[in-house]
């Protein structure tokens, strides 16, 4: 498989070549590759958080197929940081506006369930993460400035500050430049995290003098947790303290790696390797926000499918830009089942390396359980119109008599997440539309065809048996036949692929709804239990 893995043009592959070729062969000094991801806790985690460690964890794996250096995952919570502003998504807003400029470790947790804000969006990253199932060792910056993690490289900056401001100050404006400090102290009396000139270093005693508002001067330590660093620079103090290796980024901060990137070699390291991953877009087109809320959270997808579709959806095309609304659901879920399909009959294992599955299980994925895709069960519940799980699985038995909600978990995830999308999603929004003359005849035609068809008739039977009703009679195309069949059998402009759907309802089900709607019955009054 190395070899093959070597040649695959799948793009966590590429990454991973990447590494290998930095590290030429040999492990690093520390005895294993550092992959990171950050996250700033600020507001809750959102679906981008967990897209960055899905993404980094894809290049982590295929890594792993590449080389036996060993490897680690840290997932950085920069949660020394300074509140800037209070997110609009969380409660007793009031109350945190009173701690602006504290480290989020200082601020009490407007939720009342942590010892501090940082602590409440810390376990909200680890919680979802662990959902997942990743593999990762949570790292708090906090933690690493209050144990002196990061002293030796703080002291670097001290020592190097003059070549670190000549690479930040050409980059800020006039009055910025007049009170830029890579150092960040800490106030001792308010606990407010400072920006602040610094008048004075004394290299010797490693500490450094500013002046505040108030004309007074005080002199802090380097060492410990008295100040923090600017972002930039803590960046790049933290990719040569933890000695990195890989991190991607947003596109969005494409300077900030070039300006970090520089000063990780001012103070002796070499910056990681990496990837820039194009941002999210709410359904308005907007750039998702943790602070805003806007977009999807983890737990709403996962409301509505399970969590290989949205890995899957993290792993499509991380370059260019995605609109992540709850409309894209449907189809990321039946992708997924159809790689893993794919999969599963692929016998070439170039092909297979490249397959998106491989890359979301870390290796050969579950065999599929069923070949019922996910607009298949969202139709069933449409014409259906239930909400009931056992109503479903009383037509997937019968259409698959081994198939049960114990023999085949996945499907009856699937089935529960189904159910909840048309209640919240398909439901709402159908309306159903009487046939035109031309369009009667079609239906007529098509209840007589199919009534002929013998009892076991698969879905590739009834499904070329509706293609030629279709030819037969005066559509545009075949598509405005189709369209035809789902707004007058299923109430909404687009469906699932017919043969397979009919075969699952069943075909005395299916002529019974044909004759309903050539009588002008109300479809949305249907509640077929029949199964």
């Amino acid at each position: 498989m190395r070899s093959v893995a070597m040649e695959s043009n799948a793009w966590p592959f590429a990454e991973a070549r990447k590494v290998l070729k930095r590290l030429g062969g040999q492990a690093p000094d520390q005895g294993y590759v550092l992959f990171e991801t950050g996250y700033g806790p600020s507001g809750l985690p959102h679906i981008g958080t967990f897209g960055e460690v899905a993404r980094t964890t894809m290049v982590r794996r295929a890594f792993e197929v590449l080389s036996d250096i060993p490897t680690k995952l840290v997932a950085f919570s920069d949660d020394m940081d300074g509140l800037r502003r209070v997110p609009d998504n969380i409660p007793n807003r009031d109350m945190v506006a009173k701690y602006l400029e504290l480290p989020l470790t200082a601020i009490p947790d407007p939720f009342g369930e942590y010892d501090s804000f940082g602590a409440h969006n810390n376990a909200r990253l680890r919680a979802f993460l662990d959902t997942f199932g990743f593999d990762y060792e949570f790292v708090s910056a906090t933690e690493c400035y209050k144990s002196g993690r990061f002293d030796d490289v703080k002291m670097k900056v001290l020592e190097r500050y003059d070549a670190v401001m000549a690479v930040i100050l050409p980059t800020l404006g006039e009055e910025r430049r007049a009170t830029y400090s890579p150092f960040l102290p800490i106030c001792p009396w308010t606990g407010r995290v400072l920006q602040v000139p610094v008048i004075e270093r004394d290299l010797e005693k490693g500490t450094f003098v500013y002046r505040d508002a108030d004309n007074q001067t005080y002199e802090v330590k380097v060492r410990g947790a008295d100040c923090k660093l600017q972002w930039k620079v803590d960046w790049a103090m933290r990719w040569v303290g933890l000695g990195v290796d890989y991190e991607m980024s947003g596109k969005d901060l494409i300077d900030s790696v070039t300006l970090s990137a520089k000063i990780c070699r001012i103070l002796g390291g070499r910056p990681p390797e990496g990837m820039t991953y194009e941002l999210f877009l709410d359904e308005n087109g907007e750039k998702i926000s943790k602070s805003r809320g806007n977009g999807l959270a983890v737990e709403e997808w996962l409301a509505y499918a399970p969590p290989e579709s949205l890995t899957l959806y993290m792993y499509n095309s991380p370059r260019k830009a995605k609109r992540l609304h709850f409309d894209v659901i449907p189809r990321c879920v039946d992708d997924y089942l159809g790689h893993l399909e794919k999969f599963a009959a692929e016998g070439d294992p170039a092909k297979r390396l490249q397959n998106p599955v491989f890359h979301i299980h870390g290796g050969p994925p579950p065999g599929p359980e069923s070949h019922l895709t996910y607009s298949i069960l969202l139709n069933l519940a449409s014409v259906c119109n239930t909400e009931d799980k056992a109503v479903l699985w009383g037509f997937i038995t019968r259409y698959d008599a081994q198939a049960t909600p114990e023999s085949a978990p996945f499907l009856d995830r699937l089935v529960g997440t189904a159910i909840a999308y048309y209640r919240d999603f398909v439901k709402p929004g159908k309306t159903y539309r009487a046939p035109s003359a031309m369009e009667k005849t079609a239906l007529e035609d098509l209840a007589e065809t199919l009534a002929a068809l013998p009892a076991g008739a698969d879905g590739e039977a009834i499904q070329f048996e509706v293609y030629e009703v279709g030819k037969r009679h005066e559509f545009e195309d075949l598509r405005a036949w189709f369209r035809a069949l789902y707004e007058i059998l299923l109430g909404q402009s687009q469906g699932p692929r017919m043969g397979s759907f009919f075969a699952l309802y069943g075909l005395p089900e299916t002529l019974t709804l044909i004759k309903r709607a050539l009588a002008g019955e109300d479809l949305a009054e249907n509640a077929d239990t029949a199964a």
